[in-house]
């Protein structure tokens, strides 16, 4: 594992998805899932969301259309408040789950649907 890309991906990975998270999901890791948690960190927020060629909101706004034809709604609740932090509007968001209705379906975009207002009420809780 290459340290300053782990080192980058932790930073990018906190920033995205909030310290308090990341800080969780590694002291909640054990022997089992530690290595899964590293392999994250390292190749998913250091090796690509480290990259410059894309700015973090536009990698925001990707995932969620995959995450939501993907029906991963735990991951796409996480990306949703990730989405907020990086600055996709509301808006934007909606718009993305109205284009995952038109190409994957329309099931797939009532459930991302209900996971946004989900993420959003407690994106907000956390603001208050």
């Amino acid at each position: 594992m290459s340290q300053d890309v782990f080192e980058r991906g932790f930073a990018i990975r906190k920033d995205v998805l909030g310290k308090e998270f990341v800080e969780k999901s590694f002291a909640s890791a054990d022997d089992f899932n530690r290595p899964m948690q590293e392999l994250v960190t390292e190749y998913c927020w250091g090796a690509v969301w480290g990259r410059e060629e894309l700015p973090r909101k536009t990698r925001s706004m990707l995932n969620i259309g995959m995450l939501s034809c993907l029906n991963r709604p735990h991951e796409l609740k996480m990306h949703l408040k990730g989405a907020l932090r990086n600055g996709v509007s509301r808006e934007e968001i909606r718009e993305i789950l109205l284009q995952v209705a038109i190409y994957a379906g329309v099931p797939a975009a009532v459930d991302s649907f209900r996971i946004a207002r989900e993420a959003f009420a407690e994106f907000d809780a956390v603001k208050a």
